[in-house]
């Protein structure tokens, strides 16, 4: 095997730990559907030695192969919710945020706006 890239050795151990799950969970599912490792190799059009790296959660496995061991137990339609944006917490924290941050500033900008007003409203009455 190649050197790992830079990537894979930064993995967290949570994703590794995931990664491992779902190919153990492939497996359980080939194993259910009673099939051997040779025949589930040929239905992904992978080597055997593609499909156990893939059963062990190995992070190197392509995701179109992760993908295709998905759509061979009909799962592969999750994919498409993966990163989508209405799921992106992070982003949403994010955009909460700045509404709150601009809705201070503009709160602050209106106090501010109204404090000139009154004190230019009394220079004037003096």
């Amino acid at each position: 095997m190649n050197k790992p890239v830079k990537a894979i050795r930064l993995l967290p151990p949570a994703t590794l730990g995931a990664l491992q799950k779902l190919g153990a969970d492939l497996a359980v599912a080939r194993l259910r559907r009673k099939e051997s490792l040779r025949t589930w190799a040929k239905r992904l059009g992978v080597t055997l030695s593609t499909l156990q790296r893939l059963e062990a959660g190995d992070p190197t496995v392509s995701i179109g192969i992760v993908a295709t061991a998905l759509w061979l137990i009909n799962r592969d339609g999750e994919l498409g919710n993966l990163a989508a944006p209405e799921h992106d917490q992070g982003a949403i924290e994010l955009s909460v945020r700045e509404a709150m941050a601009l809705g201070q500033a503009r709160a602050q900008a209106s106090a501010d706006a109204r404090m000139r007003a009154a004190t230019s409203s009394n220079s004037t009455k003096d």
